[in-house]
């Protein structure tokens, strides 16, 4: 049975991956943790959740509960990732991290702890968007030189970064695939008198709104037609059981950085 820590256990995300585990045959909660200094610091990890006693209670970090797990799955803030790959370097884990917003240095740091850690690191944990990414390519070999290329996503009122991980994640894809540099070619937003659309940039727009999960259209659009591949999520269950399935598959792997792309090349455990 895989033991998991749950880090920022008491955010949306948190308490989704810890009904998820308890859902799971294969998984066990085994540590919990909430911000230093947290009113929540010693209740029942399952209880807040809401799903009953655990007998976990909430820890203000991982150090003093290694010996508790085998793998921490965080969906927490840059700096807080990092400070928590930190705090387990060296002691055996795994790290499944679903967090976004990271700065090129902030990355640099997180590649430098997957030299001796092994990782999966994505910005989305669907299956149905890592599959949405591999049918993106192919869209982009054939119809990119062609179109016209637009990401739209839409995200509930309280996610803090725009565009989303995923949409920029998304966008990557595309532009990898016909050969352009996503930093120098991407459009975030458009206003006033902007003059005719240049072909070789890729378009994002950020809706935030209500309760919206998750969703993403990548919109290629050429004369007389269009194509839009679009995934959208009606519950983060999806995002936590895809996470359990990175967790399970990451045990069995070297040191490296991974993505939900090398996950669900493998069959399912």
């Amino acid at each position: 049975m895989l033991k998991v820590a749950i880090t920022g256990a008491s955010g949306r995300m948190g308490r989704t991956l810890i009904e998820a585990i308890v859902a799971s045959d294969a998984s066990e909660l085994g540590w919990a943790t909430v911000s230093p200094g947290s009113s929540l610091i010693g209740v029942d990890a399952g209880e807040m959740a809401g799903q009953g006693k655990s007998g976990i209670y909430l820890a203000d970090g991982l150090s003093s509960g290694l010996d508790q797990f085998d793998v921490v799955i965080d969906f927490t803030t840059p700096e807080a990732t990092l400070n928590h790959l930190e705090s387990i370097q060296g002691k055996g884990k795994t790290v499944i991290i679903g967090t976004t917003g990271f700065t090129d240095e902030q990355l640099d740091r997180l590649k430098h702890f997957a030299q001796s850690t092994p990782i999966v690191f994505a910005a989305n944990y669907s299956v149905g968007v890592t599959l949405a990414l591999q049918l993106l390519r192919t869209a982009a070999r054939v119809m990119g030189e062609d179109s016209d290329i637009e990401v739209i996503e839409a995200h509930h009122r309280h996610k803090v970064d725009a565009p989303s991980g995923t949409a920029l994640r998304m966008g990557e894809a595309v532009a990898q695939t016909l050969g352009r540099d996503l930093k120098a070619c991407a459009v975030y937003g458009r206003e006033g008198q902007e003059g005719p659309r240049s072909k070789e940039t890729i378009g994002f727009a950020t809706v935030r709104a209500g309760d919206i999960v998750g969703e993403h259209t990548v919109l290629f659009a050429s004369e007389g037609e269009r194509l839009e591949i679009t995934h959208k999520a009606s519950s983060r269950q999806t995002f936590a059981r895809g996470a359990i399935r990175a967790a399970l598959w990451l045990q069995d792997q070297p040191p490296g950085l991974y993505d939900m792309e090398d996950v669900i090349a493998q069959p399912k455990p």
